[in-house]
């Protein structure tokens, strides 16, 4: 199953590593992203929220994957205050490990004010036609006990 591991980082210095890392595992370049908040944000014009927008948007795609509200805010409070977020996107197995490398790198441990668990919709396999793909979320993990976040979907 496909999934994406995700983490905040503090060290700035490491990132790189932990990318190439990830790379190594064999997850192309274009499913590893890292996301920090930019220095300065252009004025548009009266109307300028590009601020908003990045943190709207950041959180839209963090609940889209399967983070809760109270993850979704300490994500966002983290990029605001200097951490990186680190996301790697791929087949189970290697998701995994990313997420492993993550927490060695010292993945800042969000759990201290985690939310409810999202809950699962539960399926009557009898009453529905079996579907072949889909990107429903499966499963949510913290992996190794540390900070990094595993949604399969």
């Amino acid at each position: 199953m496909p999934g994406t591991a995700v983490a905040l980082l503090k060290n700035p210095a490491i990132v790189e590593r932990v990318v190439k890392d990830i790379e190594n595992l064999g997850i192309p370049k274009t499913e590893v992203r890292t996301l920090e908040e930019p220095a300065t944000f252009p004025v548009t014009g009266v109307m300028s929220f590009t601020r908003l927008d990045f943190e709207d948007e950041l959180r839209r795609e963090l609940l889209r994957i399967g983070a809760t509200k109270s993850e979704v805010e300490d994500y966002i409070q983290g990029v605001q205050r200097g951490d990186i977020l680190v996301l790697a996107s791929g087949p189970d197995r290697e998701v995994k490990e990313a997420a492993a490398i993550m927490n060695r790198q010292g993945a800042v441990d969000v759990e201290r004010s985690k939310g409810p668990e999202p809950e699962l919709a539960a399926l009557d396999l009898n009453a529905v036609a079996p579907i072949s793909e889909t990107s429903v979320q499966a499963d949510r993990t913290s992996e190794g006990g540390s900070g990094a976040r595993l949604f399969v979907w």
